[in-house]
């Protein structure tokens, strides 16, 4: 029986599972704020692909059918037509894999990192 002034095993297991119960909600508050702002980054990021793929379509074009027509003037016009599509798409394979290195590192590093210390706290407290 507990002597007045020492806690019961009750009480501790209560205290612990309250403790865990805080941590939690503090992970769950942390995963919504680095998603947040995960999501706003993303959202930019395509608004602004969309809107520079579609200025650069219409502005290439015309210079693609520039070059063409100059090429034209060098070599036979689907062999002019075939090189200048050729230096495009190696051009636009370039561009997205630019972008998609750019929303590589969408995550939630900060709240993996606070569980992993979390787990280590309540082994150490277990012991």
């Amino acid at each position: 029986m507990a002597t007045p002034g020492e806690r019961t095993i009750a009480d501790v297991l209560s205290d612990i599972v309250g403790n865990i119960q805080q941590i939690v909600r503090a992970e769950v508050r942390l995963a919504k704020a680095e998603l947040q702002e995960d999501l706003i980054r993303v959202k930019s990021a395509a608004v602004l692909f969309a809107v520079g793929a579609v200025a650069g379509l219409l502005g290439v074009a015309f210079v693609l059918l520039a070059a063409v027509w100059a090429l034209a003037l060098v070599v036979v016009p689907w062999a002019a037509a075939l090189i200048v599509g050729v230096v495009v798409a190696a051009i636009a394979g370039l561009c997205v894999m630019s972008a998609l290195k750019g929303l590589k590192d969408v995550g939630v590093p900060r709240t993996a990192e606070t569980i992993r210390e979390d787990i280590q706290w309540a082994k150490t407290r277990v012991k």
